[in-house]
């Protein structure tokens, strides 16, 4: 990970605002993180170009 940028996205579980470290470096990638809050699955779908995040997407793992 190289180009770590800081996101803030809302909790698709608790709904609670949380800050993440998105890595820039990759242009598209799909991962799964859990909640600081209430430690539930948060799958991020993020597209990055050239080192720039454009777009960070979170749903549930349910969904």
């Amino acid at each position: 990970m190289h180009n770590l940028q800081s996101e803030i996205i809302q909790c698709p579980y608790c709904g609670e605002s949380i800050e993440v470290l998105v890595d820039g470096s990759v242009d598209d990638q799909a991962y799964i993180e859990d909640c600081s809050v209430c430690c539930s699955p948060i799958i991020f779908s993020v597209t990055a170009v050239e080192g720039e995040v454009l777009s960070v997407n979170v749903r549930r793992e349910d969904e």
